[in-house]
Parts: structure tokens; sequence; C-alpha cells
């Protein structure tokens, strides 16, 4: 029997192989999505990031498909919460992002759909720097809290539109982000969330993060 994308309504959970790795992943796929998001979780955490899954599912709700995947296998996550130092290890999570990418291009359900990166905290910066390594393959970028600092030198290489979303009483981070943003030469805009901190745990914060992540990408994410 022919598979459609149809078949693909429900979350799946699944295994993105790679190279080095095979890290468990959640991926969820609408009928006729335009686009499918891919997160990039912060420090510490995992694909059951409650907020990165309230965020999923105001995107699934809007008709994008999502994958929600652990940058670090069980072992690697293991030594993090000892050391905490594979959660600012960059380069490492750049990889395993850009691997995930090309692993989608490989799915029939999801092979024609353009990327949107959703990155919070370190997560942003590997998003950003993913962008700068797959110009043809991702198409927006959405920061939550991040850190775009860290992505360095792949800033002005950038060519995806990128939202940068601050919390208004996340002073450094805000700071961080205006450096980072004068250094992008794609389309961006950073918009601060008056009342928001870091992790955007104030009532009706977070579904504020959610609403501009799915017009940002809604409006650039198109399927060919």
């Amino acid at each position: 029997m022919k598979t459609t994308r149809q078949d693909y309504g429900l979350p799946a959970d699944i295994m993105v192989s790679l190279a080095d790795a095979a890290l468990a992943g959640s991926l969820t796929v609408p009928a006729d999505a335009p686009g499918i998001v891919v997160f990039v979780h912060g420090s510490g955490s995992s694909r059951f990031s409650p907020r990165n899954r309230a965020v999923a599912t105001t995107l699934n709700e809007a008709g994008l498909a999502t994958l929600l995947f652990d940058l670090l296998t069980a072992e690697e996550n293991e030594i993090d919460l000892r050391t905490r130092k594979l959660r600012f290890d960059i380069e490492l999570l750049t990889e395993r992002l850009v691997g995930a990418i090309d692993w989608l291009g490989g799915r029939a359900e999801v092979a024609d759909l353009p990327a949107g990166l959703f990155g919070a905290s370190t997560g942003a910066a590997a998003a950003l720097r993913a962008a700068a390594v797959r110009p043809h393959a991702v198409g927006a970028v959405v920061s939550r809290g991040g850190r775009p600092d860290l992505a360095g030198a792949a800033l002005p290489r950038v060519e995806a539109p990128t939202l940068l979303i601050v919390g208004g009483d996340d002073g450094p981070v805000i700071t961080m982000n205006q450096e980072a943003a004068a250094q992008l030469h794609c389309e961006h805009r950073l918009h601060i969330v008056p009342g928001a901190t870091h992790l955007f745990e104030e009532p009706g914060k977070l579904e504020q993060v959610a609403t501009l992540a799915r017009d940002w990408f809604l409006l650039h994410l198109h399927r060919p």
C-alpha cells in the first residue's frame, strides 16, 4: 500500500540514526504540513522538555510537523549530569543537529519539507550554526531565551530568517541577543516579551513564545 502523509498524523517514537550515535526522538507529521520544525533543546534538557513540548503542540495544531530528539546518548547524558560540559559543546550539538536534518531528508513522509529550527538556550547556537551549514535545507530559525552569541563566526553566514525571543526580565541574555543580532545579515527580528524571565515561566508568557514561533514558521516555511 502506498504511504501517504495522512498516515503520520500521530506522534511516533523514532531513532535518529547518525554515524556516531542513535538518538531517541518523537516525530509528528500532520497531513499536508508546510514544513517541519526540529527542536534543539538547551542546557541539561531533553526531548521531554515540557516547554518545548508545549510549543510543539501549538505548531502541530497549526499544521506544522515537529521533531523532538535527544542531542546526547543516554551514556553521554550521564556524563553531562556529572560534568555539565557536553551541554556547552556547541560543535558536538551542531554535528548532531546537522545529522538529524540530513536524516530527515531520507524519511519519505518529510523529505520534501523545508526545516525550521527551534533552539533554546545553548541549543539556539547549535541551530544557527546548523542553519549556516545547511542553508538549502533550513528555511527559518527561532531562538527562545537562547545564546546565539555562542554561534560565533557562523552568525554572518546564516541565510534563514531568524527570530530571537527573549524575556524582558532576562537582562544579560537580552544584551547577548542584541550583540548576536548585529552580526546577522539575514532577515531577523529581536522580540522581547515584557515581564518574562529566562524560562518564560510566568503565566501566559510561554504561550506568547509559541504564538510568535508558529507565526514565524508559517510565514517562512513553504513546501516546494
